[in-house]
């Protein structure tokens, strides 16, 4: 979405707006002479605030354009001159259209309610604790309309200053639903008005009973259209059993692409069309001069060609009825007007042909499951359950590579490229659906219509976890994301609201997002966020509280009669209390004995991280199993925590074996578990003050 040239208008034109939409707003008169601002104030009621009213005065408060607290004729009558004085020595040029004459409102709590127009995601809605330090405390949150009283109430709650709302040690409990209130008509107001393209009302007084605008600043666009939202439309039946791929670009060069990708191929059971015309035989294939040589039907087509000569291959894989096309090339919008041009051309021809595009600029398409490695990553990943959707083909072949030793496999591996017809949303969809996907993982650099994205992932996030990682976080990053892409990335704050409210969890970085991944595809999501810690190591036991309480994850209180249970196991000097510290010559029977009392129990609790360190009386390999023995028998979240060297290398692979993941880094688990804890606050309360220490970022 490109934004047409925005306009001020004034703050009188402003509380028009707002008084249109039922939101109450000071009482006002414009005057033009000082005698004038005298009568107003009279009419309107002593004290009152003079602003100036002039389209090159944008901060009123820089120029000296704002006088408040005025209570009689001769303060109003200087004030005006005031005001015009410090306009001219501000900027000479300036056309000064009145001065408002404003009733002056008691001070209340200070609130900010803004809004403006994503490039990415439409109209969002901001609101934080106002004044004049907001943009220092910069105490905000972010939704993207439409939104509820449910949502706002959260957004409210999410505020660190939100305990001033509700009443701070001696200062009163405000009035929080006449403020839901104002919020709620503002965003429907927005919504209603596509002209209305930014606002900025600060403050917002709110008291112990009601609430009332004191400055509101719009920006209009006259001609401006909303966010259109176009339907999903899923990926071909076809993806899931391709019988035959077409390379169109083979090479029998080893330094071509085109190479590459036939290489990754021999080895797929389904039939392998390379088509060049300069060429016969190519890696022991038969080689096709056209597609339309091919004569029967072709399920894939990769495209490996000259920008210039993709349309026209396009139209002929339309022609023949190709349900999906992978385009390798690169050389189309990333690389300027006439690249975009080329672009364009392929999404007409794709309607056209009724042909769903993967690409173009990407690396390909990689389905272990299938056999199937389109790309020219020499590598393949193993099969599994995740599956892997990226905006960057260098963080593919990294993380395929990384992969490998890891023992992590993919259901899916895919690069969107430009995401010229199918998106990110298209492709979430298809791994939501895919039998063999329990989790997605989403490296972003753009999101290219943040409303369909939403739309279209929250039906599949009711279903699959989607894990994702959102690059240009710095004003850097935003620089090299745009050059890299060519995309116009919306702000990063957006992005994470827009995830949250589409079910989507934030990852700060790769190695997070796959810890969280991996940890809900084998664990799947946990009924609470209650948990208790089995250990043999006190030092360990001890971070794990500090980590628990920064990730936002619930420690579980020991009722007297778990405690006396526990007595009749554990050393005299045992602490007590959760985590549970077994003491460093904890044997394996010692955690087999601990286990039992906590399945006896388990529905105190929802989470277990078990910490285990090497010891000369403990024998790893049999904690390990009777790890394996305790998951089976609670079917709760089991988190491992084996820390060690050579010694633990046959207990993880039995944890591995039975599908219990294992955090060598103890702060990695709580991080990894919190950000599902996180996500099921979000989901169970949606709307609500989620009861746990930690806050969303």
């Amino acid at each position: 979405m490109i934004l047409v040239n925005k306009q001020l208008v004034s703050e009188a034109e402003g509380y028009e707006l707002l008084k249109k939409a039922g939101v109450p707003v000071p009482a006002y008169r414009i005057a033009h002479t000082a005698d004038e601002a005298v009568s107003f104030a009279e009419q309107i009621g002593y004290p009152v605030v003079l602003k100036i009213i002039s389209p090159q005065v944008v901060h009123k408060s820089d120029a000296g354009g704002v006088q408040a607290n005025l209570r009689s004729k001769g303060e109003v009558q200087k004030a005006y001159e005031a005001i015009i004085r410090g306009a001219q020595e501000y900027n000479n040029a300036a056309v000064i259209e009145g001065i408002m004459v404003e009733q002056m409102l008691p001070k209340g709590l200070e609130i900010i309610i803004g809004g403006r127009e994503d490039p990415t995601f439409g109209k969002i809605i901001t609101v934080g604790m106002g004044g004049t330090l907001v943009e220092l405390l910069k105490d905000v949150s972010i939704r993207v309309l439409p939104i509820t009283r449910e949502d706002i109430a959260a957004m409210l709650a999410e505020l660190q200053g939100y305990r001033l709302i509700e009443g701070f040690r001696n200062e009163p409990a405000r009035d929080r639903e006449a403020l839901i209130t104002l919020i709620d008509t503002i965003a429907r107001f927005f919504i209603a008005h596509d002209e209305i393209v930014e606002f900025d009302i600060n403050p917002v007084f709110l008291y112990e009973k009601g609430v009332s605008v004191v400055d509101a600043r719009f920006y209009i666009a006259t001609g401006h259209a909303g966010m259109a939202v176009a339907p999903a439309r899923p990926l071909p039946q076809a993806i899931q059993n391709i019988r035959s791929i077409a390379v169109i670009g083979a090479s029998p060069e080893p330094s071509k692409v085109g190479y590459a990708i036939l290489r990754n191929l021999l080895s797929y059971p389904g039939v392998v069309y390379p088509v060049n015309p300069k060429h016969q035989q190519i890696l022991g294939r038969n080689v096709y001069p056209t597609l339309e040589a091919i004569r029967d039907p072709v399920d894939l087509a990769v495209i490996v060609l000259p920008a210039k000569l993709v349309p026209a291959m396009l139209e002929e894989c339309g022609k023949k009825g190709i349900p999906l096309v992978v385009i390798i090339s690169s050389g189309f919008r990333e690389s300027g007007k006439t690249g975009a041009q080329l672009e364009e051309q392929l999404k007409q021809i794709a309607e056209q042909y009724n042909t769903r595009i993967i690409g173009p600029n990407c690396l390909g398409l990689m389905l272990p499951i299938q056999g199937i490695n389109t790309t020219f990553d020499p590598v393949s990943p193993k099969p599994g359950k995740i599956a892997f959707i990226s905006q960057s083909g260098a963080i593919i072949t990294t993380i395929v590579d990384w992969s490998l030793p890891e023992e992590i496999g993919f259901s899916a591996i895919i690069s969107v490229g430009n995401q010229t017809d199918l998106s990110f949303e298209d492709f979430c969809l298809f791994a939501g659906d895919d039998p063999n996907t329990r989790a997605i993982i989403m490296y972003v650099e753009e999101i290219r219509n943040g409303r369909r994205f939403m739309e279209i992932v929250r039906q599949v996030t009711d279903r699959k976890p989607i894990v994702a990682v959102k690059s240009g976080a710095s004003r850097i990053g935003q620089m090299a994301a745009a050059s890299h892409t060519g995309s116009l990335a919306g702000s990063y704050d957006v992005y994470m609201a827009g995830f949250w409210q589409a079910g989507v969890i934030p990852a700060r970085s790769i190695r997070e997002a796959f810890q969280t991944a991996q940890l809900l595809s084998s664990e799947g999501y946990p009924k609470g966020i209650r948990a208790i810690v089995i250990t043999n190591a006190g030092g360990f036991g001890v971070l794990a509280s500090d980590y628990a309480e920064r990730y936002g994850i619930e420690m579980v209180e020991f009722p007297e009669q778990i405690l006396k249970e526990l007595d009749g196991i554990l050393p005299l000097d045992w602490n007590r209390r959760n985590p549970i510290d077994m003491v460093g010559d904890a044997s394996a029977d010692r955690f087999a004995r601990t286990f039992d009392i906590m399945i006896k129990n388990q529905d105190l609790w929802d989470i277990c991280f078990v910490i285990a360190v090497p010891s000369a009386i403990s024998d790893p390999i049999r904690v390990s199993n009777e790890v394996v023995r305790f998951s089976k028998s609670t079917h709760k979240m089991m988190v491992g925590c084996m820390i060690g060297g050579d010694s633990m290398k046959t207990p993880l692979r039995i944890l591995r074996d039975a599908g219990i993941p294992n955090f060598p880094e103890l702060e990695d688990a709580f991080r990894s578990v919190g950000n599902v804890c996180r996500h099921l606050c979000w989901k169970e309360y949606h709307g609500r003050q989620c009861e746990m220490n930690g806050r969303r970022d």
